[in-house]
């Protein structure tokens, strides 16, 4: 890894905001661009971040894009349907690859997440102001830093367990809410040679991704979710011949190789 900025991308849907004027009242410029703020702001010159969008062309993802893309925020709700199968499978591929993701909130059920994690993740969920406590579980981890254990969401949307997703690498935090739901609000995985890590707060009809905490969690995995590899390459399948550790050859196939 070099002293260069980490290159962040955040994708947001962009669809609420548009049409609902108590979101837009909370996000005048997109949730995109209040949660690219607030990693700016934990982040300082470690970061170079942009946005793009649903309506981009390509949805803004373009291979030259992801390339360049080090680590990928990603935020959707009302039409994760409208996303292009395509798309879904270069970003799965750039992630297999190395590139780092974060998944927001509704973005559990986004057909990126979907595809990484292979199963539905559904979940339980109410919207009707509850108040989210949100418990640090593992304190050593590099994104439980300098967040307060535990720290309070005053208003937002209850998500609560069963979560239909497989078994975390590592679970970072977990939240309980006003009803006595509980859910497992803060999780990373590993897939290929990428680093995913989902963070639940951040329903749209309230100002969660202004709250300082979550903004800190936000950033911590970013920061987290770089990899450390020097080059991106999805991991390959390739023929050793005996005591040759370092020249493997590509599979032509079982009837080639």
């Amino acid at each position: 890894m070099t002293n260069n900025p980490i290159r962040v991308i955040v994708w947001g849907e962009n669809r609420h905001e548009q049409v609902q004027q108590n979101v837009r009242d909370i996000y005048p410029d997109g949730m995109h661009t209040t949660i690219k703020e607030g990693i700016e702001e934990n982040l300082g010159d470690r970061v170079s971040v942009r946005t793009v969008t649903l309506d981009d062309p390509e949805h803004g993802l373009t291979e030259e894009v992801l390339a360049e893309t080090d680590v990928l925020v990603w935020w959707g709700h009302a039409a994760h349907g409208e996303v292009a199968d395509e798309v879904v499978e270069r970003v799965h591929q750039h992630v297999l690859a190395g590139m780092g993701l974060l998944v927001l909130h509704s973005g559990h059920w986004s057909k990126i997440f979907g595809k990484l994690m292979g199963t539905t993740c559904t979940l339980r969920w109410r919207s009707k102001d509850d108040r989210e406590i949100v418990w640090t579980v593992d304190p050593t981890h590099p994104i439980a830093q300098g967040v307060p254990h535990p720290f309070i969401i005053p208003a937002q949307e209850m998500y609560g367990e069963f979560f239909d997703v497989p078994a975390p690498d590592e679970l970072v935090f977990l939240s309980t809410f006003s009803g006595g739901e509980v859910f497992r609000s803060g999780m990373t995985y590993r897939r290929g040679y990428g680093k995913i890590f989902y963070f639940s707060p951040g329903d749209q009809d309230y100002p969660v991704y202004h709250q300082a905490e979550v903004r800190k969690v936000i950033a911590n995995g970013v920061a987290w979710a770089q990899t450390l590899r020097p080059e991106r390459s999805v991991p390959t399948l390739l023929r050793y011949e005996t005591e040759d550790f370092y020249n493997g050859r590509g599979y032509e196939g079982a009837m080639h190789n």
